[in-house]
């Protein structure tokens, strides 16, 4: 892990309808890391993911991408370097084969046999190799969603929720997989979750955003032990309802 920002974003708001959602006077990613954002439900979490996918613009503030600024203008090669995971998979109604294939053909590309193999081996995929996505499991279409997004290499990968009500084997195998390619390849990873105990697991980081607001930022181990503000103490201890 680089202490090199993949991520830098300053003086950021987003505004919808006059209301302020996120409010951030600066935040960084590091290359390379695995960040978790924590926080209440509404504090700004997703909101904020979706800035760092490309999704919508700050409404004010700057948001940089491997040292350039983020506009409508970013380059599509810049953009495809993200990729996301939502909590409720968006698969196509074709097979599972046909779903990993899915981001290599958009870029002009075809995935080799190997890889997508490697790839259905490696998330418990090849017996469901030739079935119809809607026929899945909630777990096993989570790990399709997640292969589909891998087998693209991005730099980064970003998670909303990935494991939001799977059970604790598809957890297991989808955590598994996060850290396993963040140390390969040294992809940067930002993981949104209700789930603390995830964060501690396998974030490098973990932040606390609440009312749109960024509390507190704080290697993982430090994060949860000894945390600077009450708020988080509050958090990590359960007294916030969220």
């Amino acid at each position: 892990m680089s202490n090199q920002p993949i991520f830098a974003l300053n003086q950021v708001k987003k505004v919808y309808d006059g209301r302020t959602v996120l409010n951030l006077a600066e935040l960084t990613v590091h290359r390379g890391e695995i960040l978790a954002l924590v926080g209440p439900s509404g504090a700004g979490k997703s909101t904020l993911l979706r800035l760092l996918n490309f999704l919508e613009p700050a409404s004010r503030g700057t948001v940089r991408f491997d040292g350039e600024m983020v506009t409508a203008d970013l380059d599509l090669a810049q953009r495809r370097r993200v990729t996301t995971v939502f909590q409720r998979p968006l698969l196509l109604q074709r097979s599972v084969r046909a779903n990993l294939r899915y981001g290599p053909g958009l870029r002009g590309q075809k995935l080799p046999p190997a890889v997508e193999d490697e790839w259905l081996e490696r998330l418990g995929l090849m017996p469901l190799a030739d079935q119809a996505a809607p026929k899945l499991s909630a777990g096993e279409a989570q790990r399709v969603a997640l292969a589909r997004a891998l087998v693209t290499q991005p730099d980064v990968l970003l998670l909303d929720e990935p494991t939001a009500n799977l059970d604790p084997s598809n957890v297991r195998i989808i955590e598994s997989i996060i850290e396993a390619e963040n140390q390969r390849s040294g992809m940067t990873v930002v993981l949104v979750t209700h789930n603390i105990f995830q964060a501690r697991r396998i974030a490098h980081r973990t932040a606390l955003l609440w009312a749109g607001e960024l509390i507190e930022v704080a290697e993982t181990e430090q994060f949860f032990n000894r945390p600077v503000r009450e708020e988080t103490a509050a958090f990590v201890r359960g007294d916030t309802v969220y």
